[in-house]
């Protein structure tokens, strides 16, 4: 019988990638809630062929130091969390500190970041989870993540993903939910080199909804009155039965700020 050895961290951070990496629209959400726990006002996203070539999420949060890009690659490193009394309180999407590590374990990654504060930023390159050295970068404020050849170093992973146009869909997907949520950010969305989502920040949520339903039926838009019990806030807009589909594909719920959905 094998003796029980301790795998490689590099090994573990493959494994450890499989929960929370399944396809390029995972990386995005991952990056894309990093961006906006970071405070951003602007994101923009671009990939190639489906998110597989390449995929990239650029943000004018509030940066990293040198010091905290290089921690922020270490598993469970978070700026999110400090005792076992915060995760009863938790406010930001991610706080796990597994997401960078994992993605960078299973890419080429690369990542500039500046704070506000800082003459220069940080860049950082890692190789299915080889880590590079630590350079001066001229970026601009904020972080900017590239990740390309997805799951090079893990074909099993790599030959159940689907076909570029589908990974495309889902990574749409993706941004769409988050963007919904937050009409405060400005949402740019590159495919293959050509826009193909282009929301400006608003105040106003309607006018975010508005943009993301097009033609007639974000003008025919119903506001739920606002409710408030016991602590709890409910809000929301319908269309009316005239533009209603079949399934749930354009139903949205959130939870605090979080895409809720049930692919059972």
């Amino acid at each position: 019988m094998p003796t029980i050895e301790v795998m490689p961290e590099t090994l573990a951070s493959q494994v450890a990638a499989g929960e929370v990496i399944e396809r390029p629209a995972s990386v995005i959400k991952e990056l894309v809630e990093n961006a906006i726990d970071a405070g951003a006002r602007k994101i923009e996203i671009e990939i190639q062929r489906g998110g597989i070539a390449m995929l990239r999420v650029r943000d004018d949060g509030c940066g990293m130091s040198q010091q905290d890009t290089a921690k922020s690659l270490e598993r469970h490193a978070t700026s999110k969390l400090r005792t076992s009394d915060d995760l009863n309180g938790i406010a930001t999407l991610g706080f796990r500190g597994e997401a960078l590590p994992s993605i960078a374990s299973v890419s080429r990654f690369t990542m500039r970041s500046r704070e506000a504060d800082s003459a220069e930023g940080t860049e950082i390159r890692v190789d299915g989870g080889k880590m590079g050295e630590l350079r001066a970068s001229g970026c601009s404020v904020g972080t900017s993540i590239e990740v390309r050849d997805l799951f090079y170093n893990v074909p099993a992973r790599k030959k159940f993903l689907k076909a570029e146009s589908t990974e495309a869909a889902h990574i749409e997907h993706q941004i769409r939910l988050h963007a919904l949520c937050t009409p405060g950010i400005g949402w740019l969305l590159r495919k293959d080199g050509r826009v193909a989502l282009d929301l400006p920040a608003t105040s106003d949520r309607r006018v975010r909804i508005e943009a993301m339903s097009g033609g007639e039926s974000g003008k025919a838009l119903i506001e739920v009155p606002r409710h408030e019990y016991r602590g709890i806030v409910i809000e929301g807009a319908i269309l009316p039965v005239a533009f209603a589909r079949r399934g749930r594909k354009h139903q949205f719920v959130f939870l605090n700020g979080r895409p809720v959905e049930d692919h059972t």
